[in-house]
């Protein structure tokens, strides 16, 4: 679970990515994280990961919060960020073995996990050549996998479907949904209206730093009619505000 209380954080003393923004993600549930860009969307998942720090408020994962335990709270989570270019020079392989070691995977989970997400993802034989010679789509790849490998209990990913081919996309969308019948966490930005409508249990939507819906598409739609579609209360909703 994921528990957020009045949390801002702003940027240069001026900008204020995220004003006063209060949202819990409970487990067994997939919420999608939707807002223009801008919104604030990649600044709150910076800060329940730990990299950024807010400015006030307080965030809680597991129960634990994360300026007070933040080295608990990192072990618990999975996180893919927005932009998969890290550790290029890195081969595959060593790229997840050290994924494995700073989590404290034992060797017996790692080769079965990195074996069987490889080829779920076919990036199995391009496990011996660097990540800088990976195409977008294959960074992307690999560090799902890399943020997999501990089995966290909390999922967080920030626009995860960007340059996925659409035989990954559908696989990350069944691991998505078998994380969230296992009784996990999983979070995700997206820009993507569609995927959010067919994949999510849940959504909130930020605009300016703020927190504008939580809740169900069918929630939502009590409040825009019956016949919305969740592009058309998306629009609504952040042009009003």
């Amino acid at each position: 679970m994921i528990e957020i209380e009045g949390v801002s954080k702003t940027y240069n003393g001026k900008v204020k990515a995220v004003d006063g923004l209060t949202l819990t993600v409970a487990e067994g549930g997939i919420v999608g994280f939707l807002g223009p860009n801008g919104a604030g969307k990649t600044t709150t998942l910076k800060m329940i990961t730990g990299i950024l720090s807010p400015d006030a408020g307080s965030i809680r994962v597991n129960g634990m919060d994360i300026t007070k335990r933040p080295v608990d709270v990192k072990r618990v989570i999975g996180y893919v960020p927005d932009n998969p270019d890290q550790f290029l020079k890195l081969k595959g392989r060593e790229y997840l073995r050290f994924m494995a070691d700073m989590y404290g995977v034992s060797e017996a989970d790692r080769n079965e996990r990195a074996g069987r997400l490889a080829g779920t993802f076919e990036m199995t034989a391009s496990l011996a050549e660097t990540l800088q010679s990976y195409s977008h789509g294959m960074r992307q790849k690999i560090v799902l996998i890399g943020a997999l490998l501990h089995d966290p209990d909390v999922f967080i990913l920030d626009e995860p479907l960007t340059g996925l081919d659409p035989k990954s996309s559908f696989t990350l969308k069944e691991i998505l949904r078998e994380r969230a019948r296992a009784g996990r966490t999983v979070f995700f930005s997206t820009h993507v209206l569609d995927v959010a409508e067919r994949l999510c249990d849940r959504v909130a939507v930020i605009h300016r730093g703020k927190l504008l819906f939580s809740g169900t598409l069918e929630e939502m739609k009590t409040r825009a009619g019956a016949d919305a579609t969740l592009e058309r209360m998306f629009l609504e909703m952040t042009e009003d505000a």
